[in-house]
């Protein structure tokens, strides 16, 4: 990367041994202009998913060879060079040699456009099994730790969170000709496009985050499912879109499972063809520009795009420029650009639920089969039939219910970091399920007592974990050990600091694993002035956890808790989807 990355060139924008799995399975194709008898064809495809799970040769660092396999016929790969560092190094980020500033594209449009396209077109039997074939699939989390999955409401649903991706691989004749820096060709893919997509729990809302791509962090320790290799654990001061070069599409899940604590259900990932091949499917998508504009300075740089001032449909290629233009929009930076994505991202999900000129059956089988081929995803939703119900949850949600963010961040040098206070806010937000548009406040949960007794405070056995590192703050050392001492003090007796545990809560929080020792860890919270909505059940813990949070770095109990503003910060430069109005801003500079 070159010394201004985050001005430069550009898209801005745990080892889960289990998939979380999602509703999307009961979702059935909805009529359209296939008809009833092709959706309900598909239907009868259920169960022959056939999961793909070739992984791309550009989705791995360079030295990987072969072991992938696509309908379960091996590939062989070839051996790169060993010894190539990963491109992009931040600050401090090993010594790694850094690759000139060159062009880059943000990709997650085409990944929202493939989901809500197979939400529209129902396939044949036959047709059905040739799209399966096209998926590739990769694994979810390759991290070895997870964020703790969300408390169900009321009504017992639970949101849905996506990881879009689009990496930056120059692994075909075509990436590279789209995406240039001909040095790279082959060489370790950078995750340049990072997009966090939340589906409310009652389907009534959905939020999106997207991080800079030189957003400073600390990358987890990652394992390569395909051939074991270990990543350690990175310094905090290494680019976030390191992390797709650390073993796949599933580092960089972890990577932001452990910076924000928000559970991650599936990822989408795409590449440079499947931006072009999508935007050209579906036949434009209305932009709108204050000047007209020319994204070309006196030494060629600039992503080429031309259009005159006013509203014009993109497709293809100059949706492309769209997207990767940095050079004028607005101030030239990448969250200037990150602004222009948003644009482009609602102004094509307000397209597609119009289905405006998506009546041709030839012109949707088209759809149906550019958006298998764009997408690489993890085994929960590896199958058309999957993704289809994807689409149905995401059509539920207006676009007067969307909102678009950028992760709050400050400058450190020519890199950015989480801005302490709101990052934190944007991710607490999410995690608890609150609509970022402001809209359908949350209704405090009904405290219940257990039907389990509790045993005594001596003879329960309870492990203590230090999760009091936050997205701007280091973990509080020895925490789990003073706690465990603290809770010894009150009887309980068996209380242990587990220290192999790295998590982050940002309140204290009890878990359980099963109904039987539900009273025990009321217990416990009672014993520490908590309220009952702090204790939950949960999968990732064998026995009574207590989690210290980061309300108690400090002190013998947790901070209670104050009223808590759930407004999204100014920071997030929040978008509605439902704004038709939006336009770019055109640098002076760069108007013909």
């Amino acid at each position: 990367m070159g010394q201004h990355s985050v001005r430069g060139e550009g898209a801005s924008g745990g080892a889960g041994t289990r998939n979380t799995s999602t509703d999307t399975d009961s979702g059935t194709a909805e009529e359209s202009g296939i008809g009833d008898a092709a959706a309900a064809a598909g239907s009868r495809a259920v169960g022959a998913d056939g999961a793909r799970t070739r992984r791309g040769a550009g989705a791995k660092g360079a030295g990987a060879g072969g072991g992938r396999t696509k309908n379960g016929t091996a590939k062989g790969g070839t051996s790169g060079p060993p010894g190539k560092g990963a491109r992009g190094g931040g600050d401090g980020g090993g010594g790694k040699p850094r690759r000139p500033r060159k062009r880059r594209v943000l990709r997650w449009s085409a990944i929202v456009l493939s989901v809500l396209i197979l939400g529209t077109a129902g396939a044949g039997y036959l047709y059905y099994q040739h799209l399966n074939s096209n998926l590739e699939t990769d694994d979810l989390n390759l991290g070895d730790h997870r964020a703790p999955e969300p408390t169900p409401n009321s009504a017992g649903q639970t949101p849905l969170n996506i990881l879009l991706i689009g990496s930056d691989a120059r692994d075909s004749k075509e990436n590279q000709k789209l995406g240039g820096a001909k040095e790279t060709f082959g060489g370790p893919p950078l995750a340049d496009v990072q997009m966090l997509l939340h589906l409310s729990a009652d389907r009534s809302n959905m939020s999106v985050i997207s991080m800079p791509r030189d957003t400073l962090l600390t990358i987890p320790k990652c394992t390569d499912p395909d051939d074991g290799k270990v990543y350690e654990e990175s310094g905090p001061r290494t680019m976030t879109n390191e992390s797709l070069g650390r073993g796949g599409p599933g580092c960089t899940v972890a990577t932001w499972e452990k910076l924000t604590n928000i559970h991650i259900n599936h990822f989408m990932m795409v590449d440079f063809s499947g931006v072009v091949s999508m935007a050209d499917a579906i036949g434009g998508v209305p932009v709108c520009v204050d000047k007209n504009i020319h994204s070309r300075t006196s030494q060629g740089k600039g992503s080429g795009l031309k259009l005159e001032k006013g509203t014009t449909n993109i497709k293809g290629e100059q949706a492309l420029q769209w997207l990767r233009t940095r050079y004028g929009f607005e101030d030239g930076t990448d969250i200037a650009r990150a602004k222009a994505q948003h644009m482009y991202m609602n102004s094509l999900v307000r397209t597609l639920r119009e289905n405006t000129g998506l009546t041709s059956p030839n012109q949707l089988r088209k759809l149906a089969e550019n958006a298998t081929k764009a997408l690489k995803v993890d085994p929960g939703i590896g199958s058309p039939l999957k993704l289809i119900g994807l689409g149905n949850e995401l059509k539920k949600v207006s676009p007067e219910r969307t909102t678009m963010t950028t992760m709050p961040f400050e400058y450190s040098g020519s890199r950015v970091v989480p801005k302490p206070g709101d990052a934190e806010q944007l991710f607490r937000l999410v995690r608890d399920d609150i609509a970022l548009d402001g809209k359908g406040k949350r209704k405090p949960a009904k405290e219940k007592l257990s039907d389990d007794p509790a045993a005594p405070d001596g003879e329960i056995a309870l492990q203590v974990q230090n999760g009091t590192r936050t997205a701007t703050q280091p973990a509080a050392g020895g925490r789990a050990s003073a706690v465990a001492q603290e809770l010894a003090g009150l009887g309980f007796a068996k209380a242990a600091a587990d220290t192999s545990a790295s998590v982050t809560e940002d309140r204290t929080v009890i878990r359980y694993p099963s109904v039987d020792l539900e009273g025990d860890a009321q217990r416990v919270a009672k014993s520490l002035g908590m309220p009952l909505s702090s204790v939950k059940k949960s999968t990732d813990v064998s026995g009574v956890t207590l989690v210290v949070g980061a309300d108690w770095r400090e002190g013998d109990k947790p901070k209670k808790a104050a009223k808590q503003d759930d407004s999204t910060p100014d920071s997030a430069d929040a978008l509605s989807g439902s704004d038709k109005k939006a336009c770019m801003k055109v640098d002076p500079n760069f108007t013909w």
